[in-house]
């Protein structure tokens, strides 16, 4: 048995309790003490004094912990030692939550696991403690503030950091203003570089949809031919006719024609909202708005039909814009705007160049409408100085026309007085068998004129003008944003409830609102084109007939191709020539280039190489230094220029040998001049080419041995030969100077002149110099330019210093000319002796020598540039001259320039007359068939 005592005492000062306890074993009679606090010296079941007992009585297990078998102390002490157990607990659980946090969930769980293993079994305060999720919880919400914190002190690191750098640079703010400045400049210099880009890729994105609307109608040239019992697509009869004004609009920009076929002109004062009727009419806001700005710079043809979509196209472009998105109807007027803006050029601000397109939709009346620019009585300071007359002009052509219906917009707001437009429309059309008039702005008239005024206007008793039909409708409520929907509805409620148009009871439904003016003018329209199409067909067809029969008197044996047309054989032709340079021999390709590289050479070889070292005691040392400083600097570039040069020549050549052929045809030449002179003007060398001849030439420079007779022969025969040329030029420069010579003075009867006499005097003191010193040097020295003057005094002629020495210098030089020709003939059989001597050679060959070097590098230099040439630049060559074709392909105004004459306009001519008489037919059959 184990008997237990215990002893305590308490001290009261301090509040702390000690126990003593005697653990005595019945077995061994052995007095065990152990004190309380030693139960939890390691916070496991375990106690420093049980662990002791048991190794002191291995028999006895000490209780407490289950696994070990021993019981609790008495409850008092049981109690004190459970708080203790807790507190500790509690400690450790912050420490191991705080550890946990920083270093990750997995070194928490471990801990966490080893805690609650030495724990007791303490279910009873799991209400107490705080569960696994919350502990997550504020796990992560340590780690957040960690982040948060370390990307505080990254910052301000990075602050301080920029700030030491700025102070350390002492940049004041005039040099940060300076570099402020440079670097906008730069962002603006990249601007434009993008808008370059996206213009060019703009011209990109219409060519490929050309090449699109191509490839579109050919395939269904092809369909049509495969399925020839399929049906035809069959257009409406406004498309059909809308096409042949546009065919008209393309022939008759000048107006050279008389074109009297029916359309509609919608034409008023600015601002008066003529636009605004057209957009009504449409059922779409489709034009771009400003606030008293001149919006319409040119005339715009709307084609209206219906449909089962709301859309709009223009004429040369395949995309549809649907109406019904207001994104999209957004881009189709920036698209309006951008095409007018482009049409006016050479600082005019309105322009003649129509911009067709077609709306669609449910419910639209067919017809085809002319909104033209408003007319002004008063000219802005940005305004061309002739815009006035130009929108005057404009106007009365399409007025003139004696089938077209004039749309007379006429702004109620305003006194009618003040208008401009009428007595345009009334000289015109002074009986207004075809005007019809509208009144705008009606909703405003009613609070600003007198009711009866405006009832005499549509009454047309106020106006002297004539009129078909006189209409009011409201086209806004002065807000930009109103769809068209909001303004119908509105415009009908104000009608509805309007005084101006109720007045005892009668109405006049059929002189408002859009819809019924839309109604009206579609109606005049299609009885005006019945009544006029045939005649105009007749007309048109009596023109073809003059033109065909002009064109047989004049080119019997030519078929009438278009400008398009000869363009494309032009640019056959041009390729074919392109294709050829790839045909031309080696041969002739290494003669063109050693020929051109040294007429850009030579000059540099005698002025800066061969004369310096011929003056130098050591010629082969001053020959080396000059050959690598040239090699290094000039020659690559040099020889660059001259391939780029040959490749020129060649090209050119082959287009001149081509006009000498039976087939060529002149009307082309101008076009091919103009294309190859471009092509070639943007066409440059590859870069790299230049680092490469360096490497070549400079390896090819370093042998200084001529190996064969053979070679030794060529580089005197090269040697004679540039020597000769320059003596040629000399000689030249010479007799320029001196004048005729006796003989020839005598059988031409030639004269010298005063300045011709002084140089031969001065030239006959030379002789003598070089007389007494054949090794003289290239300069006088100030002695024997002294003597010469001195002589020539003697003779009554007076010349100074520099006289002489410009006489001197093709003196000397033919004289060194004539010494080097000596020498290269004297070394024509000294090649055996220069082989076994060497630089100690009795006879003097290093001009041989030299020219053998040069003539070396210019041969390998060839080489090397006729591989570039056919590899690499004639391909390049061929793709600039293709960008150059595509880019004259598009330009019409440059194809009118290059293709010209008389074969050219008429069949121009013919061509687009053929055309619009074979669619007016068409649109005639149509229209019979739907009557």
């Amino acid at each position: 048995m184990l008997r237990i005592y215990q002893n305590s005492y308490r001290r009261t000062a301090k509040k702390a309790v000690v126990y003593s306890t005697k653990v005595v074993c019945c077995n061994h009679s052995t007095l065990c003490n152990i004190t309380a606090s030693n139960y939890q010296r390691t916070g496991r079941g375990g106690s420093y004094g049980g662990q002791q007992h048991q190794r002191q009585h291995p028999e006895f297990l000490l209780a407490g912990n289950p696994a070990r078998g021993w019981s609790l102390p008495p409850p008092s002490r049981g109690y004190g030692m459970l708080v203790v157990r807790i507190i500790r607990g509690a400690l450790k659980l912050r420490y191991i939550v705080l550890g946990g946090a920083i270093g990750g969930g997995v070194s928490l769980s471990k801990k966490y696991e080893d805690w609650k293993d030495g724990l007791p079994d303490l279910k009873w305060l799991e209400d107490a403690m705080p569960q696994g999720e919350r502990w997550s919880q504020f796990s992560r919400n340590l780690l957040e503030v960690g982040s948060v914190v370390k990307n505080a002190i990254d910052i301000a690191k990075e602050d301080l950091k920029a700030k030491t750098t700025v102070a350390a640079l002492g940049i004041s703010a005039d040099e940060s203003r300076k570099k402020y400045d440079k670097l906008q400049g730069q962002v603006e210099t990249l601007q434009t570089e993008i808008m370059n880009v996206q213009i060019k890729y703009q011209k990109e994105l219409e060519k490929m949809e050309k090449e699109n609307r191509e490839l579109r109608q050919q395939y269904l040239i092809l369909k049509t031919n495969r399925k020839t019992s399929a049906k035809k697509i069959k257009k409406s009869l406004i498309d059909m006719y809308s096409e042949v004004l546009d065919e008209l609009s393309g022939y008759d920009t000048g107006y050279t024609m008389a074109d009297h076929l029916p359309r509609v002109v919608v034409v008023g004062d600015q601002s008066s909202g003529k636009t605004s009727v057209l957009e009504s009419i449409a059922k779409a806001r489709i034009f771009p708005r400003g606030s008293g700005e001149m919006m319409t710079r040119a005339p715009v043809k709307v084609t209206l039909a219906e449909g089962p979509y709301h859309v709009a196209q223009f004429r040369d472009s395949d995309r549809e814009y649907d109406l019904t998105k207001e994104a999209e109807l957004a881009e189709l007027r920036r698209e309006v705007e951008f095409r007018m803006r482009a049409s006016v050029r050479g600082g005019k601000t309105v322009s003649n160049e129509v911009i067709s397109m077609t709306v669609k939709g449910p419910g639209l009346q067919r017809m085809v409408l002319v909104d033209l620019p408003g007319i002004i009585s008063t000219m802005t300071v940005d305004m061309a100085s002739d815009t006035k007359d130009s929108i005057h002009q404009m106007t009365k052509h399409y007025m003139s026309n004696p089938n077209a219906i004039i749309l007379c917009i006429q702004d109620g707001s305003v006194d009618a007085e003040r208008s401009n437009v009428t007595d345009l429309v009334m000289q015109c059309d002074p009986l207004g068998r075809r005007t019809i008039f509208v009144l705008t702005k009606v909703d405003l008239a009613e609070e600003l004129a007198d009711p009866e005024r405006i009832r005499k206007i549509l009454s047309g008793k106020l106006f002297p003008m004539k009129a078909l039909g006189y209409y009011a409708v409201v086209t806004g409520r002065g807000r930009k944003d109103d769809s068209i929907d909001a303004i119908r509805q509105y415009e009908e409620e104000f009608f509805k409830n309007s005084k101006l148009f109720h007045r005892r009871g009668v109405i006049m439904p059929h002189q408002v609102t859009s819809r019924n003016l839309s109604l009206a003018v579609s109606d005049r329209f299609w009885k005006m084109v019945r009544e006029t199409i045939e005649q105009q067909a007749d007309a048109f067809k009596a023109t073809r007939f003059n033109l065909e029969t002009e064109w047989k008197n004049n080119f019997p044996r030519l078929r009438e191709s278009g400008r398009d047309e000869l363009f494309d054989k032009a640019k056959g032709e041009i390729l074919d020539e392109v294709i050829n340079l790839s045909q031309i021999s080696a041969k002739k390709w290494d003669d063109a280039l050693t020929s051109k590289l040294w007429e850009k050479l030579s000059n540099y070889v005698f002025e800066n190489i061969y004369l310096p070292a011929a003056q130098s005691d050591s010629f082969n040392t001053m020959v080396d230094i000059k050959l690598r400083q040239w090699t290094e600097q000039a020659l690559p570039a040099k020889s660059v220029e001259a391939g780029w040069e040959a490749l020129q020549q060649e090209f050119i050549h082959l287009m001149e040998r081509s006009k000498k052929t039976v087939e060529h045809d002149g009307i082309f030449d101008q076009l091919k001049a103009a294309v190859v002179d471009e092509a070639i003007r943007r066409h440059t060398w590859e870069d790299k080419a230049i680092d490469m001849l360096r490497v070549i030439q400079l390896n090819t420079l370093e042998d200084r041995f001529v190996h064969d007779k053979a070679e030794w022969d060529k580089a005197v025969k090269f040697l004679e030969d540039s020597v000769n040329s320059k003596l040629v030029q000399t000689e030249e420069t010479l007799a320029q100077m001196l004048g005729p010579g006796r003989v020839k003075r005598l059988t031409h009867w030639q004269y010298l002149s005063q300045d011709q006499e002084k140089r031969r005097n001065v030239k006959g003191e030379l002789d003598k110099i070089l007389k007494n010193d054949a090794k003289h040097l290239p300069t006088l020295s100030y002695d024997e330019l002294t003597t010469v003057r001195k002589n020539l005094q003697r003779d009554n002629v007076e010349v100074d210093t520099d006289y002489i020495r410009q006489t001197w210098f093709p003196v000397y030089r033919k004289y060194f000319l004539q010494q080097a020709l000596q020498r290269a003939k004297d070394c024509r059989k000294a090649y055996y002796l220069y082989t076994q001597q060497g630089a100690e050679c009795e006879v003097s060959c290093n001009d041989v020598v030299l020219f053998w070097r040069i003539q070396k590098v210019i041969k390998v230099t060839g080489n090397a540039l006729r591989q570039q040439v056919i590899n690499r630049e004639a391909r390049r060559l061929d793709k600039e001259i293709k960008a150059v074709l595509d880019e004259f392909g598009d330009d019409e105004e440059k194809k009118s320039h290059l293709l010209t004459g008389k074969r050219v306009l008429l069949a121009e001519e013919l061509i687009k007359v053929r055309q619009i008489q074979e669619k007016l037919e068409e649109f005639i059959n149509s229209l019979n068939q739907e009557k």
